[in-house]
């Protein structure tokens, strides 16, 4: 079978599904990956402005380009964009689809919001499904499948898993698809993307979506449509394969998949052939990912310019210093001295360099215009040569339905909004656990997934 990526972030290439298609190459079942750590904060602040929202909105603008074509071919539709509403995602799907005259039947796998266990302060915590909840709406007539937060490999396993007919304890064929659906999950990073041999790449376009095609036994060609950009070679999926990786046991909930028995060879032009892999029985774990709200952050950035910039810098934080009293009343800080200047440098930008200083703390008062107006304070009063800083595009709102700039795979301690010159936004604070699928007596873990994997066709 063959099964496409045709997103690696909330974010991703509009176009790619449409491209997909326009292909020569048939394809039996579109993946979409949308759901980063930080995309579920910005979901959940979407929601909390919408009940309605907490979806990737992006999606939906794909699938109307695509979804009528998908339906007269056959193709299957499975995706994590439903984020932290996936029946609300569905619901707007019927809707979409009505409006162009079309039925398709769509199964939503929930059952992954566990914020009820925590305390408070967790905004969101989604256990990682695996991948049966997919192949059972597959398996009950599902032309588009959606689901909350399930593992990214998870969007492979479940199609391959119904299209061959797998059993739960198939361990090295599960295992195979693993490793498929984590060479993929991030679309164009396996056929070129971020990698680092820049001139092993053929040309300039931008790298095609890739495909995998997974047999019975779990091994698996990874390509992409002829004709489209970039290159799969040993060394693109090699790349790929290494991404995000600890250990060579790949835990994912359907299987372990053991990465020191992976072996790669190139079988034609843009195709490398995956096999060996070998699996362990599923964990008896899941991992949990949390999101709370972790205090404020406050950044303020000071342009040095001229000589002496190291003395410069010095003499600028002592006076901060002595201004804030202290930084030890901050719950953190940072004082970064950036340097881009040059000696006798032809213009001004390569003649500056940036002193950052950044506090964070769980009162919103201290990081907010008291610092702020420290820092300001000193612009006659400090070192000579100082400058306003650079004047910044303001982000865009992280309620928004959109997708955030930010690049794939941030970092959900990362601001949720920073702020410019004054003032101080909120920090989220991600953590992850792992929460078994039997109770114990520990109450943060007395969780039993075995009832979390769900699935309904509309």
């Amino acid at each position: 079978m063959r099964i496409a990526n045709i997103s690696g972030f909330y974010g991703d290439r509009p176009r790619a599904a449409a491209e997909m298609l326009e292909g020569p190459d048939p394809i039996d079942v579109i993946t979409g990956d949308y759901l980063a750590e930080l995309t579920m904060l910005i979901l959940w602040k979407a929601r909390s402005k919408d009940p309605r929202a907490g979806y990737a909105a992006t999606f939906l603008r794909q699938l109307e380009a695509v979804l009528g074509t998908c339906l007269a071919r056959g193709i299957k539709i499975v995706t994590n964009a439903g984020g932290l509403n996936p029946q609300g995602l569905a619901a707007r799907i019927v809707e979409v689809a009505s409006a162009a005259g079309l039925s398709p039947r769509i199964g939503v796998v929930d059952g992954d919001d566990v914020r009820h266990h925590f305390d408070r302060e967790v905004v969101t915590a989604n256990a990682y499904l695996g991948g049966w909840g997919i192949a059972e709406c597959l398996a009950g007539g599902a032309d588009v499948v959606i689901t909350g937060r399930v593992t990214d490999a998870a969007l492979v396993v479940g199609p391959a898993a119904w299209w061959h007919n797998w059993r739960r304890d198939e361990w090295d064929s599960l295992a195979g698809a693993v490793v498929a659906g984590h060479l993929i999950e991030c679309g164009p990073q396996v056929t070129g993307g971020n990698y680092s041999f820049i001139d092993e790449l053929p040309d300039n376009r931008a790298p095609g979506f890739p495909i995998a095609e997974i047999a019975a036994d779990g091994s698996a060609v990874i390509t992409k449509q002829p004709g489209s950009g970039g290159l799969v070679s040993v060394g693109t999926v090699t790349a790929q394969l290494l991404y995000e990786i600890d250990t060579p046991l790949y835990a994912n909930p359907d299987a372990v998949a053991r990465f020191d028995t992976i072996a790669l060879h190139a079988a034609g032009p843009d195709r490398v052939l995956v096999e060996g892999v070998r699996g362990n029985p599923a964990p008896t774990t899941l991992k949990v990912a949390l999101n709370s709200i972790g205090g404020w952050r406050n950044s303020m950035t000071l342009v040095l310019t001229g000589l002496d910039i190291q003395a410069k810098a010095n003499l600028a934080t002592a006076m901060l210093t002595e201004t804030l009293g202290g930084f030890d009343q901050f719950a953190d800080h940072s004082i970064e001295l950036i340097r881009s200047d040059h000696a006798d440098s032809p213009g001004n930008t390569t003649a500056m360099a940036q002193l950052r200083v950044t506090v964070k703390d769980p009162d919103r008062a201290k990081v907010g215009r008291r610092f702020s107006n420290a820092v300001t304070e000193l612009m006659l009063a400090s070192y000579a040569g100082r400058s306003p800083p650079p004047r910044r595009q303001r982000p865009s709102n992280t309620g928004s339905t959109d997708p955030p700039t930010s690049r794939p795979g941030s970092s959900s301690t990362a601001r949720s909004c920073p702020t410019v010159r004054s003032g101080s936004s909120p920090i989220p604070a991600a953590r992850s656990r792992s929460c078994p699928r039997h109770p114990t007596s520990r109450r943060s873990s007395s969780i039993d997934f075995r009832g979390a994997r769900r699935s309904a066709v509309r």
